[in-house]
């Protein structure tokens, strides 16, 4: 089939490249979200689909909004068979939606219906879901309700971030993605309807959402962090300054802290929880470089009594 891709973060990369060396397909172009910002000199950068298509010589479309008339008249003359979308991070309105004949096919990482929305990942993480996947279905205009065509399964480990998690099923998801391609332009795969029980939404994680509670549970605690981890980033306050926190281990044989309180050891920082203690990991401090923890305390020069949350 001749296709159009679509997405824009690294995540999205080897969704792409299965699909240019499958050799079935042709990826006529792409769509990706336009040039942004990053960096300290704040300068425009390509997405790392964009960057990756133009790197294969593949036309690169990077429409402000995709209802843009000069984005819609260039997909319909490239006419397009099908669309497989991955992480593209705009709502394409019907208009684009009618232009290929088989529709546009997304690669969500989850099982759905489980997770319909923007951070599938890491609501599974901080869930506390033993098992994940990734689905491919065709758009429609609800959010992730299509009809799905295939899925594959992906086990959540109890040390997984969401970054981890993702970097994985990244890759089984370009297998699955292509999987279905084929499977279309065989006219041996249909989709089905998601059921209607085991709806769960996930919208997007915001930096507030990403402030630990030490009144939680340790359990939880830790599955937060992880689950924003990379991204936006779990943190807390230390005299009234923002924290921010790495993965931390599980301590449940300690359990003589309060809620945030620091126990300061010569290569260790323990932190009391709701239940347990936990042992930081690495964190930042504002303006400053990740470092262990034990670093952080020793240069901080702590006072007795300092509780994280404040």
């Amino acid at each position: 089939m001749k296709l159009v891709f679509a997405g824009t973060p690294e995540v999205a990369v080897p969704a792409l490249d299965a699909l240019i060396a499958s050799g079935r397909h042709e990826v006529a172009a792409v769509v990706t979200r336009p040039d942004a910002t990053a960096g300290r000199g704040r300068k425009l950068v390509a997405s790392p689909v964009a960057e990756r298509a133009a790197a294969a010589g593949i036309e690169v479309l990077k429409p402000a909004r995709p209802r843009d008339e000069d984005f819609l008249d260039r997909l319909r003359e490239i006419a397009p068979d099908c669309c497989p979308v991955v992480a593209y991070g705009a709502l394409l309105p019907k208009v684009a939606l009618d232009v290929p004949a088989r529709g546009w096919v997304n690669l969500h990482f989850s099982l759905l219906p489980a997770w319909r929305g923007a951070a599938p990942v890491q609501h599974a993480v901080m869930a506390g879901d033993e098992v994940t996947g990734a689905s491919t279905f065709l758009i429609e205009q609800g959010l992730d309700s299509g009809p799905v065509y295939g899925v594959v399964t992906e086990e959540i480990r109890g040390t997984d971030t969401s970054g981890d998690l993702l970097g994985r099923l990244a890759v089984s998801g370009a297998g699955l993605l292509v999987a279905t391609m084929d499977g279309i332009e065989d006219g041996r795969l249909s989709a089905r309807p998601q059921p209607a029980e085991g709806v769960t939404v996930a919208p997007k994680i915001t930096v507030e959402d990403a402030a630990v509670d030490w009144s939680a549970p340790a359990l939880r605690v830790d599955r937060l962090i992880r689950g924003c981890t990379p991204a936006p980033g779990a943190w807390t306050l230390v005299g009234g300054e923002r924290l921010k926190l790495g993965p931390v281990t599980l301590v449940p044989d300690r359990t003589d802290l309060a809620p945030g309180e620091l126990a300061v050891g010569k290569n260790s920082v323990h932190v009391g929880t709701g239940s347990h203690a936990v042992l930081l990991g690495e964190v930042q401090p504002q303006g400053k470089k990740r470092m262990p923890a034990a670093a952080w305390s020793r240069g901080t020069h702590l006072p007795a009594g300092t509780t994280l949350g404040r």
